[in-house]
């Protein structure tokens, strides 16, 4: 019972879903940023950025954890972008 238990609380961790696309690029543009920066801070190419940004693709654990907290702090800057994200925390 307690390999299950584990289990599941390693589902309730995981950080919590993107904001649909159109959100996120809202987002990105309310901060006056491009893919291709936004791509190189996190060490990715832009097709990568833009796949994640599209909703195509999801990050890598580490990276979407970064991405999450990059799009929850554009939220608090820009919340009229930010419609559809959710409770901002």
């Amino acid at each position: 019972m307690s390999e299950l238990v584990h289990a599941v609380d390693a589902l309730l961790s995981r950080p919590r879903l993107l904001p649909p696309p159109e959100v996120r690029a809202s987002l990105r543009k309310a901060d006056g940023l491009t893919q291709e920066e936004v791509a190189v801070a996190f060490g990715v190419t832009r097709v990568a950025f833009q796949r994640w940004e599209a909703g195509t693709a999801q990050p890598r654990r580490r990276h979407l954890e970064a991405y999450l907290h990059l799009l929850k702090g554009w939220a608090a800057k820009h919340p009229e972008a930010a419609q559809g994200f959710g409770e901002v925390s």
